[in-house]
């Protein structure tokens, strides 16, 4: 049986919620965990609130393999990410040796005081461990099945791609597109019944607009090449069959 490791997201913030600020993170985890073969099965975004952020980690943490978020490990008052995972954990929020000297060094060697809020950036749950940030320095963190990373892209991105060989993966899922010129209003009966006749396959259909008319796109989806070519048969089948009817 193919390996099943999944994940889910947890994007934090007001601004994103209120629209100052446009997520570019969530297409980006996507995009990875295909690659690699994890199912990113589950995106929440959350608002800059304690309990809010540490119920959404505990509901996710529990179902999924993985989980990544987004945003709140900043030096402002509103980045409080770090007290929500705690509390999630049921362990204290503390400045970290490691990161606090890190951080207290570099903002040394440039002549920057090292303030309160900047010390904020070393705070974390008892017992994580670090996620390198090679952009900006500040780390992220880890604990348990959580993995903490900056809203930032660049510096998200920068933090994934330090997780990343860090993960188990799965089977990745294999993928076949089937152009149909057709609307899904005549295919959606047939292709359902393909759909239930191959339940180890995964059919998507997404209807296109171009050139003044409508089309659908189908794309299937497998974890062994055998069902992929058994369920995109029946479906190029079913195309074919509207041509010759029509």
């Amino acid at each position: 049986m193919p390996e099943i490791v999944t994940a889910a997201m947890l994007v934090i913030g007001d601004e994103i919620l209120s629209g100052r600020t446009k997520d570019k993170n969530i297409g980006h985890l996507a995009d990875i965990m295909t690659a690699v073969g994890i199912d990113l099965k589950e995106v929440r975004i959350v608002p800059d609130e304690e309990d809010e952020i540490a119920a959404a980690v505990n509901a996710v943490r529990a179902r999924y393999t993985y989980v990544f978020t987004t945003g709140g490990i900043g030096p402002t008052h509103d980045d409080i990410t770090a007290d929500s995972i705690s509390k999630a954990f049921g362990v204290p929020c503390e400045y970290d040796a490691k990161a606090y000297a890190m951080l207290e060094d570099s903002y040394a060697k440039r002549g920057i005081e090292f303030t309160e809020a900047r010390k904020r950036m070393a705070r974390m749950p008892r017992g994580a461990a670090h996620i390198d940030n090679p952009v900006s320095l500040a780390p992220g963190f880890r604990i348990g099945n959580v993995h903490v990373m900056a809203g930032v892209p660049s510096i998200f991105q920068a933090m994934l791609d330090n997780v990343v060989p860090t993960l188990k993966t799965g089977t990745k899922m294999l993928s076949a597109t089937v152009p149909c010129p057709h609307g899904e209003g005549l295919i959606g009966g047939p292709l359902g019944d393909i759909q239930k006749r191959h339940p180890d396959t995964i059919i998507g259909s997404y209807p296109k607009f171009g050139e003044g008319k409508f089309w659908t796109e189908l794309v299937v989806r497998a974890r062994s090449q055998e069902s992929l070519d058994a369920a995109r048969s029946e479906v190029e089948t079913m195309v074919a069959s509207f041509a010759t009817t029509g």
